[in-house]
């Protein structure tokens, strides 16, 4: 029989620990919350106009059905990589890419 540690560790604490040692499993997260910290920082206004968010490695794709609300949103595109990297709570988001 293994020994059980004798540190008491929460459920959170065991699953972000088992995520991270899996890295598929990691990146597979990362990518979905990605995609919900778009939709929370940029609320239902923009999200509706929204059609695609897609991270790749350090780099978001935001596909947008609106090219002025595209042009908008560069202007702010450093901000909004703050924002969104702050809502994820780690440095995820290097580079944004509006289309």
């Amino acid at each position: 029989m293994a020994k059980r540690k004798a540190e008491n560790s929460s459920l959170g604490d065991v699953i972000k620990e088992f995520i991270s040692s899996r890295k598929k499993l990691a990146q597979g997260l990362n990518k979905v919350s990605a995609a919900d910290a778009w939709n929370k920082v940029m609320g239902e206004a923009i999200s509706k106009y929204t059609t695609q968010v897609l991270l790749e490695r350090d780099t978001l794709y935001v596909q947008l059905s609106s090219s002025v609300l595209r042009e908008e949103l560069s202007y702010g595109r450093e901000k909004i990589m703050k924002l969104l990297n702050e809502e994820l709570g780690k440095e995820l988001i290097k580079k944004l890419v509006l289309r």
